[in-house]
C-alpha cells in the first residue's frame, strides 16, 4: 500500500518509459514522458507521429500539476472513448501527474471492436507506467529576501541556523537571496527566519512581523 503524501507533494515519473501490447496482429506501441505543460505533452505526440509514420492513430492522455483539473485525452480517430480515456484511467490508477502517455497503433488487419481497443490502449499504458521510475514533486513557495549589507551577518547566520539552502543569490548594490520552501512549511519557516535575523523570541513573530531593512516577497508554485 502506498504511503499517503503530504498535501504539498504528488507523484511524478522521473524519466521516460515504453510499453507494447499486441492483439490479433495489431501492435500498440506506447511511450511515457514526464512533462510540465500542454505544449510539452503535444510535442511528444508529434514526436511519435514522426517515429511511427505507418500508424494512423497516435492516441494520448496527459495530466498536469497537483490538482484534478488539468488533463486531456485524445482518441486521434479511434472510436470515441476507446483510447484516450483508458490511457488516462491508468495514469489516475497509478496516482501520477506531470505525465503524458502516447500510444501509436499498427493495424494488423483485424478489427478489435470497442472492448478490444479499450483493453489494448489500457494495457499498453499500464506497461509504460510499470516500467517508469517514479518519484515525488514538492509544491514550493519561493521566498525572496532583499536586504542591505548591514544585515548580511544576521541573515546568513539565520540561514545556517535553520539549515536553509539558497536557491539563488545576488550580491550587488543590495543583497538578494532566494529560498525554495515546501509549501506546508513555508509560513512557519519564514517566522523562524525573521525571529533569527531580528534576534527576538519566536513567540513575538507573526505573519505580519517586519524586520527593519529586510524586504520579503513570497510566491507559491502550482
Amino acid at each position: 500500500m502506498e504511503t499517503e503524501l503530504p498535501e504539498d507533494q504528488y507523484r511524478i515519473p522521473l524519466g521516460p518509459s515504453e510499453g507494447e501490447f499486441r492483439d490479433r496482429g495489431s501492435k500498440f506501441v506506447a511511450v511515457l514522458r514526464p512533462v510540465r505543460n500542454e505544449a510539452e505533452a503535444l510535442a511528444v505526440q508529434e514526436e511519435q507521429r514522426r517515429a511511427h509514420p505507418k500508424c494512423n492513430h497516435h492516441c494520448y492522455a496527459y495530466r498536469l500539476g497537483p490538482g484534478p483539473d488539468r488533463w486531456r485525452t485524445n482518441d486521434d480517430g479511434e472510436p470515441g472513448g476507446t483510447a484516450g480515456k483508458p490511457i488516462l484511467g491508468q495514469i489516475d490508477r497509478a496516482g501520477i501527474s506531470d505525465v503524458v502517455i502516447v500510444v501509436s497503433r499498427y493495424f494488423g488487419g483485424t478489427k478489435l471492436g470497442t472492448s478490444g481497443l479499450i483493453n489494448a490502449y489500457r494495457e499498453a499504458a499500464r506497461q509504460c507506467i510499470e516500467e517508469a521510475p517514479l518519484g515525488v514533486r514538492t509544491i514550493t513557495t519561493t521566498v525572496t529576501l532583499e536586504f542591505g549589507y548591514a544585515l548580511m551577518t544576521p541573515v546568513m547566520g539565520a540561514l545556517s541556523q535553520l539549515n536553509l539552502e539558497m536557491a539563488a543569490q545576488d550580491f550587488s548594490e543590495r543583497a538578494t537571496v532566494t529560498l525554495e520552501l515546501p509549501r506546508s512549511q513555508a509560513a512557519a519557516t519564514l517566522r523562524s527566519l525573521k525571529a533569527a535575523v531580528a534576534g527576538v523570541y519566536l513567540e513575538t513573530v507573526d505573519d505580519d512581523y517586519a524586520v527593519d531593512g529586510l524586504t520579503v516577497s513570497v510566491e507559491t508554485d502550482g
